[in-house]
């Protein structure tokens, strides 16, 4: 595929839209955190990428947790990064925490409008020491967990209000900048638009947000959370623990969000140019497959985030390995456009078992 339009090879700078940040402080928030959270959260206390779920096991927030201190008396604490869109029967993050402080030595606060968050890529030199090629855990339910013992230093960074983003190879460095300032990466790096960085996560595979993991409806392992290292295992108890490591063992991870590329139905895949002309499409947008002579199979996939004629879609794994094989082409007719070919790939750094 022709990507050269949209890609950037430059240091760059963009801010990332409609997120919101809850700050969580008191003397017990690491063992708080450690209780809802599906990932372990280390005292003394590290940022990490992680998720918050229902009990049914199904994704209500991704969501980074930066390291933070109180300017006033230096405690240490945390600044949680989610989306801040909400469907009807989603519970606000903040109020699904609270159900949990109970007796805890907790403290909640917004401080959405305290802090900018802002994603950094592109700085190879900077990069080069932590991004260091992947290795992989696997199971027989298909899910795939990163082995982070292959670098000498906590993998999400160790810096207050700055994580190191290892969902993907590649993808930089998020941070918080005070409400309103310009960051100081602005005088070294090409300053660009939230699309840039839509576009950069959508070329490395990676599902973020209210888009990607409609709260209530995503599976977490079907979400890439256990390739983007947003699962534990084998951690304690944690909301949504049960069924989530039930999957692991006894499972079987049946879809996955991949990258894809929109174009004519008579063009080939290969040869596609994304554009900056083209306008996002309704996500949701149902993703038929099609044996090569015509006829639809069962099922289907949905096209989730997209920008440019590129995006991520929600695609069944047996699907796919036949697409893969020349047998299957995925097709959808967005209400108001006219009918489209989606084509997938495989990002460079995936795990090879998968594909």
């Amino acid at each position: 595929m022709s990507l050269a339009p949209v890609l950037r090879y430059v240091p760059t700078i963009a801010p990332v839209a409609y997120r919101a940040l809850l700050a969580v402080t008191g003397s017990h928030a690491s063992e708080f955190l450690n209780g809802v959270a599906a990932v372990a959260i280390r005292d003394p206390h590290k940022p990490c990428y992680t998720a918050f779920m229902q009990p049914q096991g199904r994704v209500l927030y991704d969501a980074f947790i930066y390291t933070h201190r109180s300017p006033d008396t230096g405690e240490p604490g945390y600044i949680i990064e989610y989306d801040s869109r909400l469907t009807p029967d989603t519970p606000a993050l903040p109020d699904l925490l609270k159900r949990y402080v109970l007796r805890s030595k907790v403290k909640l606060r917004d401080v959405s409008h305290e802090w900018d968050v802002w994603h950094a890529w592109g700085s190879r030199d900077t990069e080069r020491f932590w991004d260091l090629e992947r290795k992989w855990n696997w199971a027989k339910s298909g899910a795939i967990e990163p082995v982070w013992d292959v670098i000498s230093e906590w993998p999400w960074g160790t810096a207050d209000l700055a994580i190191h983003d290892r969902r993907a190879p590649g993808l930089g460095i998020r941070f918080l900048v005070k409400k309103g300032d310009k960051p100081a990466e602005a005088s070294t790096h090409d300053v660009e638009t939230q699309d840039a960085y839509t576009l950069h996560r959508i070329m490395h595979g990676v599902p973020e947000g209210f888009t990607d993991m409609p709260p209530t409806h995503a599976f977490p392992m079907e979400s890439n959370l256990d390739i983007m290292g947003g699962l534990d295992f084998r951690k304690g108890c944690y909301v949504g623990q049960e069924l989530t490591v039930r999957t692991y063992h006894t499972g079987a991870v049946r879809k996955r969000i991949l990258p894809v590329v929109i174009h004519k139905p008579d063009e080939v895949p290969e040869t596609a140019s994304p554009s900056e002309s083209v306008s996002p499409l309704p996500a949701d947008t149902i993703i038929e497959p099609r044996v090569v002579e015509g006829v639809r199979t069962r099922g289907g996939g949905k096209l989730l985030s997209n920008v440019h004629g590129l995006g991520l879609a929600l695609l069944r794994l047996d699907q796919v390995e036949a697409a893969d094989r020349g047998e299957v082409t995925f097709h959808m007719s967005p209400e108001g456009h006219p009918a489209m070919r989606v084509s997938h790939w495989w990002p460079v750094w995936w795990p090879a078992k998968t594909h």
